[in-house]
């Protein structure tokens, strides 16, 4: 294990930064600058008297908002680092499929090229798809190679977000089969590695919305959906996944090196944060490794409802490159979060904790803060 130090750095201090949250009221939709940090580090807390809950549901609710994403997505050209900066705080469900597909670069941002971009694309995924129904279809008796693939997808589709009725429908898993496979057969350096079942699911639900209603996702009424329209979501998932994928391709090679640098940069950061609790963890045995890994492979996935994970991928889209940095300091908010009730549990305890957090009733204020949080961190020690 790391040795833990004497830390003397205090980042939860407990000078009052209202001004600074009131500060973000005024301009909700776009991170925090620079200039807007506190000038003391401030401790992760529900300051009721000044965060109210009105502000974190306007930060994504706003009709002038939506208005200005119309005119930037209506433009000729979209301004891509507008569009950024305005995404980083919410975006509208109406036009969330269409900011994301620009925001991956699966869309140009040149309004003409966008349906002619797409439509050729979408022929491109169909090219590929009798790979995965050869697959299936011979599946056991097929190419081993070909076999061992489809085997693990089909084994882990059903596990998919268990807790979401949408993904135990048949129809709805065999789009997820066929993505998968394709993504898989299509990248031999890394293949399929679990957890990027996980992944397929935010892209899943928003291109969906583009041609059913929320009411009918939620109900699982997958049959208003025609095969044609099915089609084109399976082919937007398969590539914007890919886009993201690209950017963290290393935490699905051999022995995941990206992940295991993830982990150790979330270690470092717990020390600087809260160094009590990097002590205690430290102190039972409770290696990050334990925990976070699953963090890092599945983005969150499993500890935040699927929901406000679209919401905390609106940022993350919008962070372009940087998204996989980013996420390391949104989990080090997250871990902190918990810290009080940590320091309290024993290795077996303080463990079932961290493999069940309860996220269940989070809403948009608690995702909002944790983003904000994030962001500051990112500023404080980068």
């Amino acid at each position: 294990n790391n040795k833990i130090g004497n830390h003397s750095v205090d980042p939860m201090g407990s000078r009052d930064n209202s001004a600074f949250w009131k500060s973000r009221a005024s301009a909700p939709g776009t991170p925090p600058t620079s200039n807007d940090l506190p000038k003391a580090s401030f401790e992760y807390e529900k300051r009721e008297e000044v965060v109210e809950d009105q502000i974190f549901e306007k930060c994504s609710q706003s009709s002038s908002r939506t208005e200005r994403f119309r005119t930037l997505l209506d433009s000729p050209n979209v301004d891509l680092e507008k569009l950024r900066s305005l995404s980083w705080g919410g975006i509208s469900p109406e036009i969330r499929a269409q900011t994301w597909k620009i925001l991956l670069g699966y869309l140009p941002t040149n309004k003409e090229r966008r349906e002619y971009t797409i439509e050729r694309k979408r022929q491109e995924y169909l090219s590929f798809v009798p790979q995965y129904e050869r697959a299936r279809d011979q599946y056991p008796d097929g190419d081993p190679n070909e076999g061992a693939i489809y085997h693990q997808i089909h084994i882990d589709v059903p596990r998919t977000n268990p807790s979401c009725s949408l993904f135990q429908n048949e129809i709805v898993q065999r789009s997820l089969e066929s993505i998968l496979y394709v993504w898989a057969y299509r990248h031999p350096a890394s293949g399929y590695v679990q957890g990027i079942n996980d992944l397929a699911t935010p892209f899943f639900v928003v291109f969906l919305s583009e041609y059913i209603s929320e009411e009918d996702i939620q109900a699982c009424r997958m049959e208003t959906i025609s095969p044609e329209d099915l089609r084109k979501v399976e082919a937007d998932c398969f590539w914007c996944m890919t886009k993201l994928l690209d950017s963290i391709q290393e935490n699905y090679t051999f022995a995941q090196p990206g992940i295991q640098r993830m982990i150790f940069k979330l270690q470092g950061l717990t020390i600087k944060i809260d160094s009590a609790l990097a002590a205690h963890l430290e102190a039972q045995e409770a290696h990050f490794i334990q925990f976070a890994f699953r963090w890092m492979n599945c983005l969150l996935m499993r500890e935040i409802p699927l929901r406000l994970i679209v919401r905390i991928w609106d940022t993350y889209l919008s962070e372009a490159e940087e998204f996989s940095v980013f996420h390391v300091y949104v989990c080090a908010a997250f871990l902190v979060q918990w810290s009080d009730t940590l320091c309290k549990l024993e290795f077996q305890d303080l463990m079932k904790f961290l493999q069940h957090l309860p996220t269940t009733n989070w809403g948009n204020k608690e995702v909002e803060m944790l983003l904000s949080q994030a962001f500051l961190y990112k500023s404080l020690y980068k």
